[in-house]
């Protein structure tokens, strides 16, 4: 009845009401997106940082982790972190009872094989008398020399077992060999200790390295001989130190190499001491470069792209880059840019290829018929 009720009116109307009535119906068109400001930036070649600087150690040259030669129960360890230590001065000892046990035993045993030396060299005299008067044959001589000689091998072997004794007993104690300084402590007393395990490490007296961590893409400019410049935190004039060691694999925790500059022997910081060590442009790096703000880098598929502004048709297109690195908080362009060209440095992630864009003015203009 509905539609039959609209047909009927339908017929009645004229075709321009009709049309009125449709246009009303209709959505208003989309209103166009605003064109956006852009923050611009021209390309033009700079200086990169005409160093490096890496934070480091002083560290002695010479560094043992000593430990005892024997086995046993640590009973004492006056050494301490930090102490300053003199060749022979007592750094740890262990309970020495059973070896003193040995050694008592082994003398017992070279007593006893020196009696029996006694007694053999004694019975091979009298039976030499004896053939002298023909009472006994030659072979019995024979065979009192040949009781002789093992009653002396006997006695070489007991000797040597005591001499091995004395030494174990003597291994109970740890002493130091050179002037030092005992820069850490790995055992405590009371502790019961394989032969070898580290109780302490020493860190010899003389000369001084400083010690530090480079990563992957600058260690190939380290070279052994090297001079590089070392400054103390603590003050001072900076001095001039040789690369005396690069490590020829990287640290299995921080994938970093270890490199060591020997300072010269006039240098007295203590150990431990924090230093930084000074080094020129790296030589996988050019003096100039062009250098962007991070914020103008996007990822553009496997690659780096930034947007260039051309000024004659207002819009933007995508301009792929090569970075080789970061000279403090911006990117060093490898390739891909030109001295003269603007790129937007802000808002990167909302623009489009062709996009038409303006330049932003923090100070925008006002024409008269605004004010």
């Amino acid at each position: 009845m509905k539609s039959d009720f609209l047909t009927a009116v339908a017929r009645c109307l004229p075709w321009p009401v009709l049309l009125l009535g449709l246009s009303a119906c209709s959505p208003p068109p989309a209103a166009e997106e605003p064109i956006r400001s852009v923050k611009l930036m021209t390309v033009q070649a700079g200086s990169l940082d005409g160093g490096s600087e890496y934070a480091g150690e002083v560290r002695a040259r010479t560094e043992t982790r000593l430990g005892f030669r024997v086995a046993g129960k640590l009973s004492e360890r006056p050494a301490q972190v930090g102490q300053a230590v003199k060749p022979g001065q007592l750094l740890a000892r262990l309970d020495a009872q059973d070896y003193a046990l040995g050694v008592q035993a082994a003398t017992a045993a070279q007593q006893a094989a020196q009696t029996q030396r006694d007694l053999a060299a004694a019975d091979l005299k009298r039976y030499v008398e004896l053939k002298n008067q023909g009472f006994i044959s030659g072979a019995e001589i024979e065979r009192r020399e040949a009781s002789l000689r093992s009653a002396e091998a006997s006695l070489a072997q007991a000797k040597a077992q005591l001499a091995l004794q004395g030494n174990q007993s003597a291994y109970t104690t740890l002493r130091a060999e050179v002037a030092g300084v005992v820069v850490a402590v790995e055992a405590e007393p009371g502790q019961v200790l394989s032969a070898g395990a580290p109780v302490l490490r020493l860190a010899h007296d003389g000369p001084r390295d400083m010690v530090f961590a480079v990563p992957e893409d600058r260690v190939a400019g380290f070279k052994q001989g090297q001079t590089v410049m070392v400054r103390l935190w603590a003050g001072g004039q900076p001095v001039a130190g040789q690369v005396r060691e690069v490590a020829a694999s990287a640290d299995t925790a921080t994938r970093t190499f270890q490199v060591k500059v020997g300072l010269p022997a006039t240098v007295t910081a203590p150990l431990g001491a924090t230093a930084t060590a000074v080094t020129g442009t790296p030589a996988n790096r050019p003096a100039q470069a062009i250098k962007l703000p991070t914020s103008a880098l996007r990822q553009a598929g496997a690659g780096t792209a930034v947007w260039l502004w051309d000024e004659a048709s207002g819009t933007v297109k995508s301009q792929a880059v090569q970075v080789a690195g970061a000279d403090g908080n911006e990117a060093v362009i490898a390739a891909g840019l030109k001295g003269g060209e603007q790129v937007v440095v802000a808002g990167v992630h909302v623009l489009t290829e062709g996009q038409k864009v303006l330049r932003y003015s923090p100070h925008p203009v006002m024409s008269p018929s605004t004010k």
